[in-house]
């Protein structure tokens, strides 16, 4: 019966279902599978993103430290230059007053011998003799006086230079003092921002290193998650198939089936040719008692006609027969 109706035998039928059951389980897991896998690949890919992230924060702070270092250097280049110029300054103006100071001096010790040399000039007028004598020591005082008087003139001009050259000097010096302070501030911050870069740079390294590694986790999760949903994809195919061979053996069944079909098929046609044949006759049968009955009916109206005329006209002979 059950080869009848399938046309499988009961071992082809239960290996069938096993292998139905075996292929429900695998494509089960491999969907359980899929999920699991793309879980991972979504771990890896935050862990990823997250590495990234503190690789960027160190690589920024490395970077900022290091613009700092370079800045630093080229302030602390830039006022050094400052200072070689304010120095070049201070040692024209330091060289300007000394020469101001000797030269004042210089005057100073000119105008010590001139007033000797007048004192000397007035004792000549003073003991002269002659008009000559007191003309010519008269004529020295004169030039000892205008000479005198130059010198004083001179020293004046050169202690008014000399006090503006000392301020120049000053300020320089106080320009030059500031600079230094800067450039000593700047180096003291510079051995921080070394630290900071080496630690920073160290641990750019260590985060590279683990990107790395994390990248590469990631690429693996997403290869097995590749291959596996590639082969739920042949499964879900193999099923679409199986479904579309189920359908068709469906449609066009085993040659034993359609035997028993075509048996089937045969035996109703031949009761349906036999209901048919016997409801023609039965049809046929009824027709022709119809028809007899139409007939008898009629050819009885025709003798009860034939009959009552005859009655009527023996009724109307035996009257005139009387009169």
């Amino acid at each position: 019966m059950l080869i009848l109706l399938t046309g499988k035998s009961n071992h082809d039928y239960i290996h069938n279902l096993t292998d139905q059951f075996l292929f429900i389980q695998s494509l089960a897991s491999l969907e359980k599978l899929v999920i699991k896998l793309r879980q991972k690949k979504q771990q890896a890919t935050t862990l990823r993103k997250k590495s990234e992230r503190q690789l960027q924060q160190v690589r920024s702070v490395e970077r900022r430290s290091s613009s700092g270092l370079h800045s630093i250097d080229r302030k602390i280049e830039s006022e050094k230059e400052d200072a070689t110029d304010v120095s070049g300054i201070l040692n024209q103006k330091t060289s300007q007053l000394e020469s101001i100071e000797r030269l004042v001096v210089a005057a100073h010790e000119r105008l010590n011998r001139e007033k000797d040399a007048l004192n000397d000039a007035e004792q000549k007028l003073e003991f002269a003799t002659n008009i000559e004598e007191k003309q010519y020591a008269q004529l020295q005082l004169n030039t000892i006086h205008d000479r005198i008087q130059e010198l004083e003139f001179e020293i004046k001009n050169r202690n008014k230079t000399a006090k503006k050259i000392a301020e120049d000097v000053a300020k320089y010096n106080e320009i030059k003092s500031k600079i230094s302070t800067k450039i000593q501030k700047q180096s003291k911050s510079k051995p921080s921002l070394r630290e900071t870069m080496s630690t920073s740079h160290k641990a750019a390294e260590k985060f590279v290193k683990d990107l790395e590694q994390k990248t590469r986790a990631e690429e693996s999760a997403a290869k097995a998650l590749e291959k596996v949903h590639s082969n739920l994809q042949i499964l879900l195919a193999k099923k679409r198939k199986s479904s579309k061979k189920h359908k068709s053996v469906k449609s066009k069944p085993s040659k034993k089936a359609t035997k028993s079909k075509t048996f089937k098929k045969a035996t109703k046609k031949k009761s349906k040719t036999f209901k048919k044949a016997t409801k023609k006759k039965s049809k046929t049968f009824k027709k022709a008692t119809k028809k007899k009955s139409k007939t008898f009916k009629k050819a009885t109206k025709k003798k009860s006609k034939t009959f009552k005329k005859a009655t009527k006209k023996k009724s109307k002979t035996s009257k005139k027969s009387r009169k």
